[in-house]
């Protein structure tokens, strides 16, 4: 029977607290993260998205709240053996080379990964051929690179990023996007705190927003984005065709821009099955434009309003 139970979430918490003197820094956050999860950490700078990750990792104790990771309290330190954390403020040893920062913090893990993983660690962030080079001398950017390779190094099953691209140029934030998604595809959950709202929506399962220490909103894309709608700018639309366009969705219209609001996850043949309905019933079609609510005017909308503050 227990055999059949589904494993515990990779992060979960529950009504995370902390003041730092009269400020409240985080007040009853909670959210979870699945196992094969990538989860978004969005919210404006003083929000509370790094503390909470620090609560969440043990390295800040919370006034009030409950953590647990990968099933453990995270008050026990095995809690922490299968976590890999990049975070926002990194500096390692300049006197070390790569190879050998991974294999200290492969030490420090207490995990025994062979050489030639550790190879391929660097390798997946485009540093193999930097291994033996000091880390003195290396930019800011292959600085974090490196420490992207450190929070993957021990083979984690839950992984935190706090601002991993941050010193990263285009490409490297495209590789490391690429990353995310080879995690998940490996079933490795991620926790992934980014200003680039891009990105988040790139790769992210789901997204929750922190404003001013509180969960102003949290869900899926689809949830947070809600429905999508269709524009058409059309001509000779007569009471059929706009029976046709109505029977889609609820239905706008200025004069020959037609916006028809979809379901959020409409029918894969439902654009065309319209389009190819409208031209038999001879309206003539000028163009057709799905548009999308995007996740940075979602999120500019809920830190204006407030949220829901669930």
């Amino acid at each position: 029977m227990l055999a059949e139970l589904p494993p515990a979430p990779a992060a979960w918490c529950s009504g995370l607290r902390k003041r730092y003197r009269r400020r409240s820094a985080v007040d009853g956050v909670s959210f979870t993260v699945d196992r094969g999860e990538v989860v978004g950490l969005l919210g404006p700078n003083g929000a509370g998205k790094t503390t909470v990750i620090k609560m969440l990792l043990g390295l800040v104790r919370p006034d009030a709240g409950e953590v647990l990771l990968l099933g453990r309290p995270a008050s026990d330190p095995r809690s922490r053996a299968r976590v890999g954390y990049l975070p926002e403020l990194f500096r390692y040893q300049p006197w070390l080379t790569a190879a050998e920062v991974l294999a200290l913090h492969v030490r420090l893990a207490g995990t025994a990964v062979p050489a030639h993983e550790r190879r391929e660690c660097l390798a997946a962030v485009s540093l193999a051929d930097r291994a033996d080079d000091r880390v003195g001398g290396f930019s800011k950017g292959m600085q974090q690179r490196l420490g992207l390779a450190v929070a993957l190094v021990a083979r984690p099953e839950l992984v935190v990023l706090d601002e991993p691209t941050s010193a990263l140029d285009p490409l490297g934030r495209a590789d490391v996007r690429d990353l995310l998604l080879s995690l998940k595809a490996r079933g490795v959950a991620v926790l992934l705190n980014s200003h680039l709202i891009g990105e988040v929506e790139r790769v992210c399962d789901r997204v929750v927003i922190l404003d001013k220490g509180q969960v102003a909103a949290a869900g899926t894309l689809a949830e947070l984005l809600g429905r999508r709608e269709l524009r058409l700018r059309l001509d000779g639309v007569d009471e059929r065709a706009h029976d046709r366009l109505a029977a889609a969705g609820p239905l706008t219209q200025e004069g020959n821009l037609f916006t028809v609001t979809l379901p959020t996850e409409p029918e894969p043949t439902c654009v065309p099955d319209l389009v190819t309905d409208l031209v038999g019933l001879g309206v003539r079609v000028h163009a057709v434009e799905p548009a999308r609510v995007s996740l940075e005017e979602r999120l500019l909308a809920i830190l204006r309003t407030g949220g829901d503050r669930r």
